[in-house]
């Protein structure tokens, strides 16, 4: 049996891609484990999985000055020797890493190791804690072609993003069932990140008459960010996250206001589901959502607005228009040519793993 260690943490769209690979690795016969963060999402996603997840040491280094940004290298230095010693047990023939500073300890062990490893970037232009790993990888992939600019020469790859195979087999009356929502208007869905979204939930909220006046609403707000107020609310359903009934909330759901993080809005494209993309505004990141769901309002597979333009009457305007539109945005996204990634990442780590 050949064997292959998965990284990526902090975040869904760290994790996601990953379990997508999991079925066609253990076809091709690969044995799966896991190195992730000791307390963060990823760890709750994997296990809950059955997958063996090991833990070990990390933090993000951070572009601005806090107490925690001189302890952070300590913490790192911490989790590459833990996974340097965890590698050494466990005698992987590849890594693969999603990204997230998690991946860093990891792919930096396994280069010392001389563990072949791939690393895969979601949004279009890379994040740091890819940066620091360019260098030490086998191969980059990534899922938009405008990424290969700032990927190195040579072996870096537009792989396009592994989805999960289970999400294509919803169904509208199991989401119905587990929701209760009785089905009886279109269903808007909203997504926060896994992580939630602050903002969104407020203008939902603040807008949730008017909204439900022509929707029956799904709203996936994030850890901590129930609003025990609104439960029992007719027409309206709330979760911190979902996992295994979301290809059921997917199958229901008539259009989709969602943050627009690269594996978040590739699996929307994936199942035409018409989106209305909500991007991190630059004050709370490094831009890259707008980039993001720039690249999508061209491709004309989604409507974009930014925190800065909202209202009121252009938030609900937009659903309304975009759910008026709905058959427009999914014969676009019809005509898109997603690639077979799963199959695509798979291959390279064959070939990683033939080759050193």
């Amino acid at each position: 049996m050949k064997k292959i260690i998965l990284t990526g943490g902090g975040s869904a769209g760290h994790v996601t891609p990953n379990l997508a690979l999991i079925p066609e690795l253990e076809r091709r016969g690969y044995t799966v484990s896991y190195i992730g963060s000791k307390d963060g999402l990823e760890k709750g996603i994997i296990e809950g999985e059955g997958i063996p997840y090991h833990a070990i040491s990390t933090d993000k280094l951070r572009r601005y000055f806090s107490l925690k940004t001189l302890t952070a290298p300590f913490r790192i230095l911490k989790g590459y020797g833990e996974a340097k010693k965890l590698l050494k047990a466990e005698k992987p023939d590849v890594i693969f890493a999603k990204g997230g500073y998690v991946s860093v300890p990891v792919v930096k062990a396994a280069k010392k190791l001389g563990i072949p490893t791939l690393l895969h970037e979601s949004d279009l232009t890379p994040g740091l804690a890819n940066k620091l790993c360019f260098q030490d990888v086998s191969f980059a992939l990534c899922n938009f072609p405008e990424t290969l600019a700032y990927l190195p020469a040579g072996k870096s790859f537009v792989s396009g993003c592994p989805i999960r195979d289970s999400l294509k087999h919803g169904s509208r009356e199991a989401g119905l069932a587990f929701t209760g929502l009785p089905g009886e208007k279109p269903v808007l869905l909203i997504i926060g990140g896994s992580l939630g979204s602050v903002y969104l939930n407020t203008k939902v909220r603040e807008n949730l008459d008017a909204l439900s006046e022509r929707f029956e609403i799904v709203h996936l707000c994030g850890k901590g960010h129930l609003d025990e107020t609104l439960s029992g609310r007719k027409g309206y359903v709330q979760y911190e996250y979902i996992s295994e009934q979301m290809k059921d909330l997917f199958a229901m759901s008539d259009i989709v206001l969602s943050r627009s993080g690269a594996n978040a809005i590739c699996e929307l494209l994936y199942l035409k589901k018409p989106m209305l993309l909500v991007p991190l505004s630059k004050a709370a990141s490094r831009g890259d959502q707008i980039l993001n769901a720039r690249s999508f309002e061209k491709q004309g597979f989604a409507m974009v607005l930014e925190e800065e333009e909202i209202t009121d009457e252009k938030l609900l305007g937009s659903l309304f228009e975009l759910y008026d539109r709905r058959e427009e945005f999914g014969t676009r996204m019809a005509e898109s040519h997603q690639s077979d990634a799963v199959t695509f990442v798979c291959d390279k780590i064959e070939e990683a793993v033939t080759h050193g």
